[in-house]
């Protein structure tokens, strides 16, 4: 089977439903309301590092402190009850309290002004996942330490959340912001697993995670899909699982042999 051939295979199997269970995209389909989804997608993104094991619970307890609504608690300033400012108890790994709460100020001073993140991003003339990663970088990254500085660095988080804003029919992405940032345009989410998985398909090998080659593997998986390049993230995904899954199966064949 070709690579091409089995990353396809792969994006249909993985890109269902139960993909979401146990991935941070799982918080915005708990939700209702478009700038609810829209707060609760963008807070889960932010918060999506390290071990999913460590941040799943983290998203999980803002959203309860939220009461599920991640929007209105942002916009009323409500998570200063939580979240102090200038506290320097800690929340999680290198984040204390009082970095959350200049967080959620920088994101409630953007939705007073703007409405939601969408309407700021659109405003700023965005059509295209790269100025709308560059947009979110320059409202956050000089506030907080959720959000990347520029677009220098893959900006992982930031191109997550924008596949979910911006691929429709899907039963994974949200698709709220398809109606101007086009899938096409859209940037896979690069990190150092991802970049592993494509040395290992023959895909490409990258040195560092930075936007520039982010954007050398997106032009790869758009030869492989056309119009639609993140829907390669599901493959690159799925390949890994299948990897691990194959390995633990192998080992577990070799354990019983040796009995």
């Amino acid at each position: 089977m070709t690579t091409a051939r089995l990353l396809r295979d792969l994006a249909a199997r993985y890109e269902r439903p139960q993909f979401i269970e146990g991935d941070p995209s799982f918080f915005m389909h708990q939700v209702e309301g478009a700038a609810n989804v829209e707060a609760t997608a963008f807070v889960a993104s932010a918060m999506s590092f390290g071990s999913r094991a460590a941040f799943m619970p983290k998203i999980g307890q803002m959203l309860g402190m939220a009461h599920g609504d991640m929007d209105g608690w942002i916009r009323r300033g409500a998570f200063g009850r939580a979240f102090p400012e200038g506290s320097k108890e800690p929340f999680y790994r290198f984040f204390d309290k009082g970095a959350m709460n200049s967080f959620f100020t920088a994101y409630r001073d953007l939705m007073r002004e703007c409405g939601t993140l969408g309407e700021y991003v659109r405003a700023g003339g965005s059509h295209d996942a790269l100025s709308a990663v560059k947009r979110i970088c320059a409202a956050f990254g000089r506030k907080c330490p959720a959000v990347p500085n520029d677009a220098k660095s893959a900006c992982k988080r930031i191109c997550m959340f924008l596949r979910w804003m911006a691929r429709d029919g899907s039963p994974v992405d949200v698709g709220l912001w398809s109606g101007f940032i086009g899938r096409e345009s859209l940037i896979v989410p690069l990190d150092t697993h991802v970049m592993q998985e494509a040395a290992r398909l023959g895909l490409m090998k990258l040195s560092s995670a930075s936007m520039s080659s982010a954007l050398r593997l997106t032009a790869k998986l758009a030869e492989i899909f056309p119009g639609d390049p993140c829907r390669g993230d599901f493959a690159l995904f799925g390949y890994g699982v299948d990897r691990h899954v194959d390995y633990r199966e192998n080992c577990e064949s070799a354990r019983i042999a040796r009995r």
